[in-house]
């Protein structure tokens, strides 16, 4: 049966600081996220679910099982999408190209991003994706809700739960947003794109 695990940060905890706290990354990733795979794992058995993929869960299931694989998708590709020192500051490359395609900017794109996160009531999560025609667009999702349950592919995400930013930014979401773009490694959220156009 599979078994999922608590992933692995891919930098130490305090490599986000000042956009994210030590103390953020070990609440959010070391307790939250820590339930939320406790928490699958325990629902896998007798679901029909034990041996599919994160993505299969996420398009497929329901009720609790849906709500806690949705939260491992969401964050793992979340807390992946981030690095101390990004080794690219900006997109580039056919990404680059297609964020100015769709999006006029990358500021344009930007700005469209964080109102999005801004503007989404309640809990969720906002996310740049590519759609079946190899469009990138940028949706709001609540609570667990993953883009691949539209039939996109995505690439980027803020978390908008308040797990995720009230101790550094208590009710200042579109600061916490702002703040973000200084700790995204693009190199990551190239490869997901080259990938998908592999």
């Amino acid at each position: 049966m599979t078994k999922f695990t608590l992933m692995a940060l891919p930098y130490v905890p305090e490599a986000l600081e000042p956009v994210v706290s030590r103390e953020t990354i070990a609440f959010h990733h070391g307790k939250h996220l820590a339930a939320y795979v406790n928490n699958l794992n325990a629902l896998l058995p007798g679901s029909g679910f034990e041996e599919a993929t994160l993505e299969e869960i996420v398009c497929r299931a329901s009720g609790g099982i849906l709500n806690n694989a949705g939260q491992v998708l969401n964050h793992e590709l979340y807390f992946g999408q981030f690095a101390g020192e990004p080794t690219k500051s900006v997109p580039t490359g056919k990404l680059a190209e297609a964020i100015e395609r769709d999006f006029g900017s990358l500021e344009a794109f930007k700005d469209t991003f964080q109102k999005m996160g801004a503007t989404l009531f309640g809990s969720g999560w906002v996310w740049l994706s590519v759609d079946k025609e190899g469009k990138l667009v940028v949706t709001q999702e609540t609570n667990a809700a993953n883009p691949v349950q539209k039939g996109l592919k995505p690439l980027l995400t803020f978390d908008v739960w308040e797990h995720a930013y009230y101790l550094d930014y208590q009710n200042r979401r579109p600061d916490h947003l702002a703040a973000l773009w200084q700790i995204v490694d693009w190199k990551v959220v190239e490869e997901r794109f080259l990938k998908i156009e592999d």
